[in-house]
């Protein structure tokens, strides 16, 4: 879907669910690379391969929605106003200056953004991937009693100044479930529970600023945000380096977890058409969510 916004992508289906993917992207105007101490930094925690993993997405007519740009520029997922999203714990800003490891991102001759210039990264570029997340909710509700808006993620399973220890492989966010109905948790736990995959749900990720924002399930739009551990689905070296980091996607490394991605989207679109909670579906061949 054309939307003047050559980074902004818009996959459109009529199922009511949306999946956004706001961290996959590692484009970066050519005058901020500039001032950054190097690309691989500037790039190392990019939710690796999220775009890929769920290619299968528009197959289920659900609509897709994610960016090109890396949250290096500007996170998409962060609080506008600056506000942490995880008071007393170490996270990252709007326009982050350091990696999730503490590492600056800018050259010592340059310097971060300062408030001039993340106003103006936000009007180029998170105000235009808010506004078509939330065209979609309304369209869709237009269709719908019930839309839900699923929040795409991934991370390192180990990373030391965020976390302590392993992560589990999948983290599901529900603001403590405030932004979903818990019969779309449970849908999405039931998926989870029956994998050979770790869970937890509103564990050290609860969900970023666009499950809080848009999750009213009140008013029938039901947010969740899943951050999957990058262990599950692709090798994940506990010291990265850019000699080993990021690992080339492999679709059959990541099809197990494919299988269960696809699951719970199922899930969640059974769940907005009936408002119930339901176990997982069955198990999936390969087949049906290969790349074409």
């Amino acid at each position: 879907m054309s939307n003047g916004h050559p980074w902004l992508s818009i996959e459109r289906g009529d199922a009511p669910l949306i999946v956004s993917i706001p961290h996959s992207g590692t484009d970066i105007p050519p005058e901020i690379e500039s001032e950054l101490v190097s690309g691989w930094l500037a790039r190392k925690d990019a939710d690796w391969w999220v775009h890929m993993l769920y290619d299968f997405a528009p197959s289920l007519d659900a609509t897709v929605v994610r960016t090109a740009i890396s949250r290096t520029v500007i996170d998409v997922n962060r609080d506008p106003s600056g506000k942490s999203l995880y008071p007393g714990q170490a996270t990252t800003e709007l326009c982050p200056s350091t990696t999730f490891d503490g590492e600056p991102l800018y050259k010592k001759t340059s310097h971060p953004p300062d408030a001039t210039q993340i106003v103006a990264r936000r009007h180029k570029y998170f105000d235009p991937y808010h506004a078509a997340i939330a065209d979609e909710i309304a369209r869709l509700r237009g269709i719908h009693e019930r839309v839900v808006l699923f929040e795409a993620h991934s991370i390192r399973s180990s990373v030391p100044r965020l976390f302590e220890g392993v992560l589990p492989n999948f983290n599901i966010g529900t603001n403590n479930g405030a932004s979903c109905a818990s019969e779309l948790a449970r849908t999405v736990e039931a998926v989870c529970d029956t994998s050979r995959f770790t869970w937890v749900t509103n564990g050290r990720f609860k969900g970023g600023w666009t499950t809080r924002h848009y999750g009213e399930p009140q008013m029938g739009v039901h947010a969740i945000q899943l951050e999957l551990a990058c262990r599950g689905y692709m090798d994940d070296p506990a010291k990265v380096s850019e000699l080993n980091w990021p690992v080339p996607y492999d679709e059959d490394r990541a099809a197990e977890m494919r299988k269960c991605l696809y699951a719970i989207l199922e899930g969640c679109i059974r769940f907005a058409d009936t408002g119930h909670a339901y176990g997982a579906a069955p198990q999936l061949s390969p087949e049906r969510i290969s790349t074409t």
